[in-house]
């Protein structure tokens, strides 16, 4: 039986798709809970993310850095933030937000991408050394460091030009309008070349701003309130297969990493700066705090519908088949608690313009459900991240979990392993030291284990290393904890003590680590700061 024209197309097009290197789109979140996706656990509304789990994979023991400065040099450049400047080390001239200038060993991962005939885009926030249009991406949109509006556009460029207000503003609408324009422009001009889409979200990062259409859809979600969510989020988790341990407990007396006891009170009496339990709250509270855990949904649901379009161009420009789709978020939930920008009015409707709220510890506790603390810790509430791999012409697994612990420094050399692109030996005459992360490619055809000797944290005092099923985790200026993540995830049952020799083991390897990371930063001069860093770095970053 000789096949039809249209068996023909489909061989021909099959062939094609396997044949030529795959696109990219990376997508990242900005203070998303580890379980607040319907995927992994979450009751808020998912349905574009939830399709590419249910075609693709989910990993379950995926790691960011626990801010997001760290965590964007890391899924750029394949390095810990540490060792290429952009995240504190002692002795060496580096730090958060803008402060830190990458070694020029280190380049994002466009310059290979492009390199090896890939045009590359940017639209989200930054929060890199350096400008967009200069670090090898063909298109920006960029949201500028201080987001303190979801609603305003000014301080977000195009291509470095200033964007104009307009009355409808939400800047995650806008984030994923200038990915489809420069998706468009590239299926009429670029069509025969592979792109790099780097899509990165604010939301649900503070404030908590949104829609008043997405905040009605949740407006009755939340009044039974953080402790029976974090309790049916941990079940539909076992239930997923995403977890079969014991949720960690709610630190009672935990609050936000940063005391800003002014801002709280700004925001009134039915503020809560700890995760108590529900039934002890007022009523009052209790409905001022359901509707900010509405809104945080309804950032998280609007992103959704967002990138919902942004596959929708995917398919229309018949790139969908063979685009590797990353999504992963930058940290946990935020326990942070605070004004800035233009301040709060508490007589506006919550999370509109002119209200500043912040999720909080209770709400954050939740939303990192099953594990202990928040974003800035490197307990895993912290550190832990949804990560979903889709890639239709690529991976053959639909719906699977891939439980190897991985990390965002991984991002970067799967790519390159994708793209067939190379790092030179040397980069403007240094040498290009190697790279912690590995190639999650093997992972995609089944659960093997990524093969990294440990992974390694430290970030606002905290430090944290992983090697195999042990972490070894401290609080800034505390002792070290030891924790079986084989059965302990919760970090509930503290180790150190039973097992000394494996604490003072794995001790040594982050104080090893720690000593090579100080050298390895400082092995070219530092390049001239990036315009406006010294303004910057007198701020908090976010």
């Amino acid at each position: 039986m000789k096949p039809t024209i249209a068996g023909l197309a489909v061989l021909v097009l099959g062939a094609a798709l396997h044949a030529a290197p795959p696109n990219f789109l990376v997508i990242l979140a900005d203070d998303l809970g580890f379980s607040d996706l319907g995927c992994y656990g979450g009751e808020i509304a998912t349905p574009h993310l939830d399709a590419l789990a249910q075609g693709g994979l989910r990993f379950t023991s995926a790691y960011n850095t626990a801010r997001c400065w760290p965590s964007r040099a890391a899924i750029t450049t394949g390095y810990y933030a540490q060792q290429v400047r952009r995240d504190v080390v002692t002795g060496v001239a580096s730090g958060g937000g803008n402060r830190g200038v990458r070694p020029a060993w280190a380049p994002l991962v466009t310059e290979f991408l492009r390199a090896a005939g890939y045009r590359n885009y940017l639209a989200g926030k930054w929060h890199i050394d350096g400008r967009p249009l200069g670090n090898a991406f063909d298109h920006s949109f960029e949201i500028g460091t201080g987001q303190n509006n979801f609603f305003k556009a000014p301080g977000n460029t195009d291509d470095e030009r200033q964007l104009t207000q307009t009355p409808d503003y939400y800047v995650t609408v806008s984030t994923a309008d200038h990915a489809i324009k420069y998706l468009r422009e590239h299926a009429e001009k670029y069509s025969s070349r592979p792109f790099y889409q780097y899509l990165c979200f604010t939301a649900p990062h503070f404030p908590l701003h949104a829609p008043a259409a997405d905040i009605a859809k949740y407006q009755d979600t939340y009044a039974r309130g953080w402790d029976v969510m974090a309790a049916e989020r941990h079940a539909r988790l076992k239930k997923l297969g995403l977890t079969h341990q014991p949720a960690a407990a709610f630190e009672r007396d935990v609050g936000a990493p940063y005391a800003f006891p002014a801002d709280i009170a700004k925001l009134g009496p039915d503020e809560v700066n700890l995760p108590v339990p529900w039934s002890t709250l007022t009523p009052s509270q209790q409905k001022f705090q359901a509707a900010k855990m509405a809104i945080h949904a309804a950032m998280v649901d609007r992103m959704d519908q967002e990138i919902g379009r942004v596959i929708a161009q995917l398919k229309a420009m018949g790139a969908y088949e063979n685009t590797l789709i990353l999504f992963a978020s930058d940290n946990g939930a935020s326990a942070e608690m605070m004004v800035r920008g233009d301040g709060h009015d508490p007589a506006a409707p919550m999370g509109s313009a002119k209200t500043y709220l912040c999720l909080g510890p209770g709400w954050s506790s939740a939303s990192n459900t099953p594990f202990r603390r928040h974003k800035t810790w490197v307990h895993e509430g912290g550190i832990a991240t949804p990560l979903i791999a889709h890639w239709p012409a690529g991976i053959k697994a639909r719906g699977e979990l891939r439980r190897t612990p991985t990390h965002l420094i991984d991002v970067v050399p799967t790519l390159l392993e994708l793209a067939g692109a190379k790092v030179p030996a040397t980069i403007k005459g240094h040498a290009v030291p190697p790279a912690p992360g590995r190639s999650l490619v093997p992972a995609f055809a089944k659960d093997v284990t990524v093969p990294h000797d440990y992974l390694w944290w430290a970030h606002d005092g905290h430090r944290a290393l992983r090697a195999g099923d042990w972490k070894l985790v401290a609080l800034k200026d505390g002792p070290w904890e030891l924790y079986d993540l084989a059965t302990d995830r919760a970090e509930a049952k503290n180790l150190a003590a039973a097992r000394p020799e494996k604490a003072r083991e794995l001790a040594a390897l982050w104080e090893r680590h720690l000593e090579q990371t100080k050298v390895l930063a400082l092995t070219d001069p530092a390049a001239a700061a990036p315009e406006g860093a010294e303004k910057k770095a007198k701020k908090k970053q976010p």
